[in-house]
């Protein structure tokens, strides 16, 4: 009788080149994403070594970290910058890997492109030099980041040495309310386990209200896995999965099409497969959420309070006091209410056609407050034309917002698009560190709808008194 075996395992497993006895695994690596931060010094690690990369067709370039998201037609002013995109350039050349380069019409961030092309597919093994690759789980892969080495390593072997993670299932019954999206049921999972809920774990999400996401839902969620210390998190892959995938670029086509559909197909969980930890919440209890510390675990509901630190265990409460001290706010303070000065749209967790149509959906015949700035960041060259074409930009423009280009922008605050200290930021991005978004920003992590309706109001609010 075969054993039973998670998602996790078939994919793991059936990627392993070689298992080394109380050590890591040699795997195969299907679709390895580069970009111009984290690449230029593995580049160099390969010509030290007299190397050449092993697949270039399995390597899918795009520069999207710290290019500028104004006139990107014109040289890149920062000269670190511009340096790290000329190498990622002549890299490229030399070694005959795919490079969508700024103003190629399939530009934009790593995490966002590959899926829209048709490149991520489910069942692959997918790495990049950048925490957020467990965006692609979304697709029912096994994606993770790499650092610069073991970047390195995989355009050398195309393989990669890696120890076998725990396996955890987060399961989310039931059906949201109106205004909750996949951003809070990410921001809501990490409050409950905390940002070291995951370590050593992969995620695999499951569950009704899982099922009910669109792939940029999942995307999101997939991608906010990394920030509960896990190593990754997938979704089994479904009809939704196929019909997102549906004539993308480099998606099966015709006969191999069928005969992809019918292998996808059989990429789930078997019923009494084990995991080594599971949760279970339900969809009722989630409202929409917003950070206020300096970790995406330090959330709570946009009408909540600051929890009162007496409430923590004393070990905890020299960091939560200090988080709270830089965020400007005290414990047991109502969010609600409090002024803001920037709102951010964009970034690889929230920078799809989907986030751009919700936001402009929600600001449709209503004006941006006067107190606030607004960067609104396309993922990619094809969510920007999509925007247009679709009439968004007209809505946007028509509210005060301004449609940026694509970038990983103000997420990381790598390029000019920085958050000045001690102003705050209510960002649809995934992190909240002390200086994340410009040395001294202070950033509150929440949806789309939420952003919405804070750059409306001009102070932290909730989307559903708009939406009821």
């Amino acid at each position: 009788m075969s054993k039973s075996m998670t998602l996790f395992d078939k994919i793991w497993d059936g990627h392993t080149v070689k298992s080394i006895e109380n050590g890591p695994s040699v795997m195969y690596i299907d679709r390895h994403y580069i970009h111009e931060v984290t690449s230029p010094v593995a580049f160099l690690g390969l010509e030290k070594r007299g190397l050449n990369v092993a697949n270039p067709q399995k390597t899918t370039a795009t520069p999207d970290h710290n290019i500028p998201t104004q006139d990107q037609h014109l040289t890149i002013q920062d000269a670190l910058s511009k340096n790290q995109v000329d190498k990622l350039m002549k890299n490229c050349k030399n070694h005959n890997i795919p490079l969508y380069g700024l103003n190629h019409k399939w530009q934009g961030i790593v995490h966002v492109i590959g899926p829209e092309l048709g490149l991520t597919q489910p069942g692959m093994t997918i790495v990049c030099g950048d925490s957020h690759t467990s965006t692609h789980g979304a697709f029912g892969c096994v994606a993770f980041g790499i650092g610069t080495s073991e970047v390195e390593m995989v355009l050398g072997t195309q393989c990669i040495m890696q120890p076998k993670p725990k396996k955890m299932r987060i399961k989310i019954d039931g059906v949201l309310s109106k205004g909750v999206t996949a951003k809070d049921i990410a921001l809501y999972i990490i409050s409950q386990i905390s940002t070291s809920g995951g370590t050593g774990h992969f995620i695999e999400y499951a569950g009704s209200a899982i099922e009910g996401l669109t792939m940029e839902g999942r995307m999101t969620l997939c991608n906010m896995s990394i920030e509960s210390g896990a190593r990754g998190g997938l979704i089994a892959p479904d009809q939704t999965t196929f019909e997102y995938l549906k004539n993308r670029e480099f998606s099966p086509k015709d006969q191999k099409w069928e005969y992809a559909m019918a292998k996808w197909a059989l990429l789930k969980t078997d019923e009494d497969a084990s995991f080594h930890k599971e949760y279970l919440f339900h969809a009722k209890d989630i409202e929409p959420m917003i950070t206020f510390g300096t970790n995406p675990g330090m959330g709570t509901g946009v009408t909540g309070h600051i929890p009162l630190a007496a409430s923590l265990v004393e070990n905890e409460r020299v960091t939560y006091e200090k988080s709270l001290q830089y965020m400007g706010f005290s414990d047991g303070d109502k969010l609600q209410g409090k002024s803001i000065d920037y709102v951010f749209i964009g970034s690889c967790t929230n920078g799809r056609i989907e986030d751009l149509r919700e936001f402009a959906h929600f600001i449709k015949g209503k004006k941006k407050a006067e107190n606030i700035t607004a960067w609104i960041v396309p993922g990619s060259k094809q969510v920007e034309v999509q925007a247009q074409e679709e009439g968004l930009l007209a809505i946007l423009e028509a509210a005060g917002f301004e449609l940026r280009q694509p970038g990983c922008s103000a997420c990381l605050a790598m390029n000019d698009d920085k958050i000045p200290a001690g102003k705050y930021a209510v960002s649809t991005s995934n992190r909240n560190f002390e200086g994340r978004q410009g040395p001294g920003a202070r950033t509150l992590l929440a949806s789309p709808l939420v952003a919405a309706a804070c750059a409306i109001s001009g102070k932290i609010t909730d989307p559903r008194e708009y939406l009821n």
